[in-house]
C-alpha cells in the first residue's frame, strides 16, 4: 500500500511540473501582450520598459526564466508579483482562499443531501410519475446555465433588488471569523445556485445506478432471507451504486476550490475565481498563472485522494 501512495504522490508531483511548464509558455512565451508594457503603462518610456524587463528577468533567456521561477515556486512559494496591484501573488491568493473553500464545501454538502434522496426515490419506484417529475426538474436544471439562475435568484430573492426580499445579495459576503450567522445568510443563495447543476447530474447517475444493483444477485439474495426492502436499499444497494458519486463529487470540489468563476462573479464572492476574471480583465499574468497552478494543485490532491481511498476500499487497485 505504501509504494503504491508514494506512486501516486510522485506522478502528482509531476503533473504540476507540467502543468507549471505549459503555463509558463502559455504566459511567458506566447503573451498576447508584454508584461513589461503593461507594468508601466501607457506612458512607459523605453528606458522604462528595459530597467522593468531587467528586473523582471525578461531579457533573460526562456530557460533560465523558467529555471528561476521554478525555484522561486519550490523553494519559498513564490509566484511573483501582480503586474495591476504589485502585489505578492501568494498573499492575493491566501487572502481569496477562504471564501473559495466556503463557497465550494457548501455547496457540495447541498448538492449530495438533495442528489442522494432524489436519486433513491427515482430508483426505488422507476418511470412512476415520481420519477418523471424529479428527472424531469433535473434535466431541466442541467438544461439551465448557472449564471441565468444566479441571475435570477438575485432578482426574485435578493435584499436589495428582490421582489421576494429574502436572502442577502450580491456583494454581502461576511467571513466566517466576523460572523458566523452572516456567513452562513450571505452563502444559501450562492451555495444552492452553484449545487443546482451538479445535483442534477449526481441524482441522474445515483439513479442509473441504484437501479442497476438493485437487479443484481446478491440483492435478491437479501430480499429472498426476509430483510425489509428498507435495508436491502440502503444496506445492500446504496453503498455501491453511491461509490462513483464519492469519486465525482472529490473531482469536482478539486475543481470548485480552483474558483467557480461565474458563481463568484455574479454574487461578488471574493474568491480565487473572483480573483481569476480581475487578472484576465487586467491581463495580469503572475495572477492567471498563481490561480492556474493553484486550481491544478486541488484537482490533483483530489485526485490522488479519491485514488487512495479507492485503493484502500478495493486491493485490486493497487496494483494497477
Amino acid at each position: 500500500m505504501l509504494g503504491y501512495v508514494v506512486r501516486r504522490l510522485l506522478w502528482g508531483l509531476l503533473l504540476l511540473l507540467l502543468v507549471s511548464a505549459l503555463t509558463f509558455v502559455i504566459f511567458y512565451v506566447l503573451p498576447s501582450a508584454d508584461p513589461a508594457q503593461l507594468r508601466a503603462g501607457r506612458s512607459g518610456s523605453l528606458a522604462t520598459l528595459a530597467a522593468i524587463r531587467h528586473n523582471l528577468g525578461l531579457d533573460r533567456p526562456l530557460t533560465v526564466q523558467y529555471w528561476t521561477f521554478l525555484k522561486r515556486l519550490v523553494l519559498h512559494g513564490d509566484l511573483g508579483y501582480s503586474y495591476y496591484s504589485d502585489a505578492s501573488v501568494r498573499s492575493l491568493l491566501f487572502d481569496r482562499i477562504g471564501p473559495t473553500v466556503s463557497l465550494a464545501l457548501g455547496a457540495v454538502v447541498v448538492w449530495l443531501l438533495v442528489s442522494i434522496p432524489i436519486g433513491m426515490i427515482s430508483a426505488v419506484r422507476p418511470r412512476s410519475w415520481l420519477d418523471r417529475l424529479t428527472m424531469g426538474g433535473a434535466l431541466l436544471a442541467l438544461s439551465l446555465p448557472v449564471y441565468w439562475v444566479g441571475l435570477v435568484a438575485l432578482y426574485l430573492f435578493s435584499d436589495d433588488i428582490g421582489k421576494w426580499p429574502l436572502l442577502p445579495g450580491a456583494g454581502s459576503y461576511v467571513p466566517l471569523a466576523q460572523s458566523p450567522w452572516e456567513w452562513f445568510t450571505s452563502l444559501i443563495m450562492p451555495w444552492l445556485v452553484l449545487a443546482s447543476t451538479y445535483a442534477a447530474i449526481y441524482a441522474r447517475l445515483l439513479r442509473g445506478n441504484l437501479i442497476e444493483t438493485l437487479s443484481e444477485d446478491y440483492v435478491r439474495t437479501a430480499r429472498a432471507k426476509g430483510l425489509s426492502e428498507r435495508r436491502v436499499i440502503l444496506r445492500h444497494g446504496l453503498p455501491p451504486a453511491a461509490g462513483p458519486l464519492m469519486t465525482l463529487a472529490g473531482l469536482d470540489l478539486g475543481l470548485l476550490l480552483g474558483g467557480a468563476v461565474l458563481t463568484e462573479t455574479i454574487f461578488g464572492i471574493p474568491g480565487i475565481g473572483r480573483l481569476n476574471y480581475e487578472a484576465i480583465v487586467h491581463a495580469d499574468y503572475p495572477v492567471i498563472q498563481g490561480t492556474v497552478l493553484l486550481a491544478a494543485m486541488f484537482v490533483i490532491v483530489a485526485n490522488i485522494a479519491v485514488d487512495i481511498g479507492y485503493a484502500y476500499l478495493d486491493p485490486r487497485v493497487r496494483t494497477a
